[in-house]
């Protein structure tokens, strides 16, 4: 996954900037969803940790929302809790 965003990485593998393009930003969203453990519930703070130790442009808000969104993430109703989302997308799936 980092050759495929080696344009979008520094020299510590974090995310510079997050891709405009739907194909950079899935492949980004791939990337990014490797930090999380499977079977485990981590708290919006939690989650926005995580993130920040993959980017330096400090918004973990609108990645969060973007695993979200592309499924890569579940959130409780309420919104406090997070987890690995139980059927994460393939790349079929999201037109890579």
């Amino acid at each position: 996954m980092k050759v495929i965003l080696k344009n979008f990485l520094d020299t510590q593998g974090k995310l510079v900037a997050f891709p405009a393009k739907r194909k950079m930003k899935v492949y980004a969203l791939f990337y990014l969803a490797e930090v999380f453990e499977p079977d485990r519930i981590y708290t919006e703070t939690e989650v926005n940790d995580l993130l920040r130790t993959r980017h330096t442009f400090n918004d973990p808000a609108t990645l969060r929302r973007e695993l979200y969104d592309y499924r890569f993430l579940d959130r409780s109703s309420d919104g406090r809790s997070y987890s690995l989302g139980a059927e994460k997308p393939t790349v079929e799936e999201l037109g890579l």
